[in-house]
């Protein structure tokens, strides 16, 4: 019997938390295919470590699972279907999960946006989400499945100077309160988690100090909390939740 396939986007770095998901949910027993795409890691993130994909395949791997990776650019719709017919071919299968964790996130505020960085967002965090979606179902055929939104915290704080960000990541929570009813009847959930301040290696030392201050528990977020609540959300266990965002802060103050 095939294990359970789970394909997660956006997993570029060893740091971030696509990464610990991958390897977290191998670790459940998964084989993993996730994304990768070098040119964003590097000019946003100005990371240069391209042996990353690599390790975390290795690292998904040694918990005796199969593990693929592929570089896309998911703002090419086109993509989408490559990504599955590369599914089908090296897994002779399509998954049974997605984890929507890929993001285009450049701050800007209403003084400074502008309609090709909008656009550059919505890209990627509205219309690749909704698109992968899509085609998941589409090709859909299994007992129950999984869908998972890495999204933010826009709701229960305001975020001014990431506008475009906010503006397009937060239809990933009306995508799952929308479809949730719809993907139940076929036995799917869809659910968010905003993992709250996490580090992910791009914070400097002044903002981990503000931010510090707000963190009850005395420590910033790490990339596997959030792992460890897509491994719930990821289970059969998990059946009864969907249509949710689920603030996974550790009590993070989101106002003083």
């Amino acid at each position: 019997m095939n294990k359970r396939l789970a394909l997660i986007t956006g997993v570029g770095r060893k740091e971030g938390i696509g990464a610990a998901i991958c390897k977290q949910l191998a670790a459940d027993g998964m084989d993993i295919l996730f994304t990768y795409w070098h040119a964003y890691d590097r000019e946003v993130m100005q990371h240069e470590r391209s042996e990353d994909p690599e390790k975390i395949r290795e690292a998904c791997r040694a918990f005796g699972v199969r593990a693929e990776i592929i570089e896309l650019n998911l703002a090419d719709p086109r993509s989408i279907e490559e990504l599955y017919a590369y599914s089908m071919t090296v897994f002779g299968r399509y998954p049974d999960t997605l984890v929507h964790n890929a993001a285009v996130s450049i701050n800007d505020s209403i003084e400074t946006i502008t309609a090709d960085g909008l656009d550059r967002h919505y890209e990627i965090n509205t219309r690749a989400v909704t698109l992968l979606t899509q085609t998941f179902l589409k090709h859909f055929d299994y007992e129950y499945g999984r869908i998972i939104c890495i999204t933010t915290g826009w709701e229960v704080g305001p975020m001014p100077d990431e506008l475009s960000y906010v503006l397009t990541k937060s239809t990933m929570d009306t995508l799952a309160f929308t479809l949730a009813p719809r993907l139940a009847a076929k036995k799917i959930t869809i659910n968010c988690i905003n993992p709250g301040p996490t580090d992910t290696g791009w914070m400097n030392e002044e903002l981990k100090k503000v931010l510090l201050e707000r963190s009850p528990q005395g420590r910033l977020g790490r990339p596997e909390d959030a792992a460890k609540l897509a491994g719930i959300l990821a289970s059969e266990q998990s059946q009864w939740i969907t249509g949710q965002t689920i603030h996974s802060e550790g009590g993070f103050i989101n106002h003083f």
